[in-house]
């Protein structure tokens, strides 16, 4: 965290368990940093609601984390991050940092062959970012999005291998491989927690997850 020298206390939240994949890598790579972890399982899941609704539970999610004392604010819910970010950031003259961004930069970096796959919740693909900040920096990317509303709960029932995992990973994975998609945005926090059963279905594929692109942000 080079440019940041003087924040020590992060402030992190997400609709439920998923955002805990950011939180561990982060804690692992900024060691001296103080974070505050916020997963409101109680409202889960985000990716089917409003916008609105969206927007209004992420400034209640904020304000309870500002009353924390955080100098910075990682929304880690992709569903927030599509739709709240622009609102938060009139809510708070902290800095602000979503999961989406980083996530499209670096899946247009890696990809070989420029065909990205996304999942997501309904909500995080029906807002169109990730293709957005994805042709932002790899403008000629071919980008094919798709819902996987089963994802999220299999995760917070712990089902992330066997036959019932496997089954819905390629519900969703198999349609995208037909468009020759060479990377894989895991555009929610849960699904990192699915990574080693998609990694067995789909050998070569890159995984691209919101921890690592978050990481690399801060370390800048």
């Amino acid at each position: 965290m080079n440019s940041r020298p003087t924040i020590r206390r992060i402030g992190i939240f997400d609709s439920g368990a998923g955002g805990l994949t950011v939180l561990r890598v982060l804690r692992q790579s900024f060691p001296g940093v103080r974070f505050t972890y916020l997963g409101d399982t109680a409202r889960l899941p985000y990716g089917t609601k409003s916008a609105e609704t969206i927007i209004r539970y992420t400034i209640q999610n904020a304000a309870f984390l500002l009353k924390k004392k955080v100098e910075l604010l990682i929304v880690a819910c992709n569903t927030a991050s599509a739709h709240a970010l622009e609102s938060l950031s009139t809510f708070t003259q902290l800095p602000v940092i979503g999961v989406i961004k980083p996530g499209a930069q670096k899946a247009s970096l890696i990809s070989r062959n420029g065909s990205i796959g996304v999942i997501g919740t309904q909500g995080t693909v029906s807002s169109g970012m990730y293709r957005k900040f994805i042709h932002q920096y790899r403008p000629n990317a071919q980008v094919h999005a798709k819902a996987a509303p089963l994802l999220v709960p299999l995760v917070e029932e712990g089902l992330v291998s066997g036959e019932i995992a496997e089954g819905a990973i390629r519900l969703y994975v198999d349609p995208l491989m037909e468009h020759g998609i060479d990377t894989l945005v895991l555009g929610c926090t849960h699904y990192p927690l699915l990574r080693d059963t998609i990694g067995k279905l789909y050998p070569g594929l890159n995984l691209v997850d919101s921890a690592t692109p978050i990481r690399d942000e801060l370390a800048v």
